[in-house]
């Protein structure tokens, strides 16, 4: 049995008070407790404290402690439950304490899986140019269920993913242009795969390729790379200099017949 001898509020942080005890045979002790927990539990100086209440006073405090850790760690941005769990568990904290804090957070809305799995998706959308599948994968590693996943991720419209995917191809199709038909094609599926879009939306945006990109589109670039092929091979002799000039063209996707269309010009020049 231990008897409180005093209470002092705790000059680094006003909201946690010492309190100072004995025990049965004498000897001072102390601890340190959460203002919440101090009037839960009804502390003040002559009340006697048995070991039942001493272990229910420090697990009380331990999860105000992680409890406000939790609040801490959301100030920034909203959170998974999976987040929150994992940074208390860098902490230390036990997994007893955590279904506590967790429970409480819950219950002044604090978190909330499903609102959160709809920010991520509307933010996501916004802000990067990131397709579908990407983003399910994200909300997996945060810890949202399938359910919740599937239904925030309906806020991500076929439309709007066909937007996303067309602005990416338009900024890659910026930063390189001269490539043929074949390799704009491979490129673009590639990009959107890697990017998390589905095939229905990579065969659309193929198929508004196909009508812009015009045969000038593809002459240009192949009159760029078959004269840059041509200073690098220009003095081997005519049959070899055609082999490597027909070889290193049709690996850029261009066709053989345009290939020896631009032979044919080149060696007009």
């Amino acid at each position: 049995m231990w008897m409180i001898t005093k209470i002092a509020v705790d000059p680094r942080n006003h909201e946690r008070f010492t309190v100072y005890a004995l025990k049965e045979n004498g000897e001072p002790v102390s601890f340190s407790v959460d203002q919440n927990v101090l009037v839960e539990f009804r502390l003040k100086k002559g009340a006697e404290l048995d070991e039942f209440m001493l272990q229910e006073i420090v697990y009380a405090d331990e999860v105000k402690k992680a409890y406000h850790a939790a609040l801490s760690f959301l100030a920034y941005r909203m959170r998974s439950e999976k987040e929150i769990t994992d940074h208390l568990k860098k902490k230390g904290t036990s997994d007893a304490v955590i279904r506590d804090v967790l429970h409480e957070l819950r219950k002044h809305r604090y978190v909330d899986d499903r609102e959160f799995a709809a920010a991520y998706v509307r933010t996501q959308m916004k802000t990067t140019m990131k397709g579908p599948l990407v983003i399910a994968k994200e909300l997996e590693k945060l810890g949202i269920s399938q359910e919740l996943a599937v239904e925030s991720m309906r806020l991500f419209t076929f439309d709007e993913q066909l937007k996303t995917a067309k602005k990416l191809v338009e900024k890659a199709m910026k930063q390189t242009k001269k490539r043929s038909t074949l390799q704009w094609k491979q490129q673009i599926k590639q990009l959107l795969q890697r990017k998390g879009f589905s095939r229905s939306v990579m065969e659309e945006v193929l198929a508004e390729y196909d009508e812009l990109q015009g045969e000038d589109q593809e002459w240009e670039a192949l009159e760029y790379h078959a004269r840059k092929a041509h200073r690098r091979y220009e003095a081997y002799d005519g049959r070899e200099y055609e082999q490597k000039m027909k070889q290193t063209l049709y690996r850029k996707g261009f066709s053989l017949e345009n290939i020896e269309k631009i032979l044919g010009v080149l060696k007009e020049e």
